[in-house]
């Protein structure tokens, strides 16, 4: 699921960058067979990458407790319980993790830094105004899924607890997945205009 996010994220960071960059030529770059193959292609991609390290995770052994001490049959948490060891799968995983998640980072940093460059050329303020609402829900979940990861992963291991895996796994599985439709869905002028008149109500009350 993880890689299917950094994936679909990159596509979408694309998506961005055509369509400031080369907004005449949108619709021909990003015609529907384009955008179904990007999208296919990623999930995919997603669907294959966890095949090699659950073949290695169901040669393991579990000879004590079999209580998952998580929210969710978690890999860390599996693999905490296993009484082999898994220093060779958690190799893979973090290596497989870390080309999929700093290929997609890079990726998305080249586009914006196309983008905002070709904002700054935009002369007029509500242009640049209109182009920048168009990446702002987008910059808003990848900030958000990527800080997620990099609290989750990237702590000093003096900072290591299962409780605090729990909480930042919850983050990235449920709550940031829970923000996205909310986030992309600012972006309806109806829907903000509705939702500032509930607001003017609750003020008037």
């Amino acid at each position: 699921m993880v890689c299917a996010e950094f994936l679909l994220l990159t596509v979408m960071a694309y998506d961005r960058y055509v369509a400031i960059c080369n907004p005449l030529r949108y619709t021909v770059i990003m015609n529907k067979v384009v955008c179904s193959q990007l999208s296919t292609g990623a999930l995919m991609f997603s669907f294959m990458e966890p095949i090699p390290h659950t073949v290695m995770i169901s040669a393991l052994s579990f000879c004590g407790s079999h209580r998952i001490n998580h929210f969710f049959c978690d890999i860390t948490a599996l693999m905490k319980i296993s009484c082999t060891s898994t220093r060779s799968i958690e190799m893979l995983i973090y290596a497989i993790g870390s080309v999929v998640g700093m290929f997609s980072l890079i990726l998305i940093l080249i586009s914006y830094i196309y983008i905002i460059l070709a904002i700054l050329k935009i002369q007029s303020v509500e242009g640049r105004s209109k182009a920048f609402s168009t990446c702002a829900s987008h910059l808003s979940v990848v900030i958000l899924f990527y800080g997620s990861l990099i609290v989750m992963y990237l702590r000093p291991p003096s900072m290591y607890s299962l409780s605090q895996n729990k909480i930042f796994a919850l983050l990235y599985c449920a709550v940031v997945p829970l923000f996205n439709p909310l986030i992309y869905s600012l972006k309806n002028k109806e829907l903000r205009d509705t939702l500032l008149n509930a607001r003017r109500k609750c003020a008037k009350q």
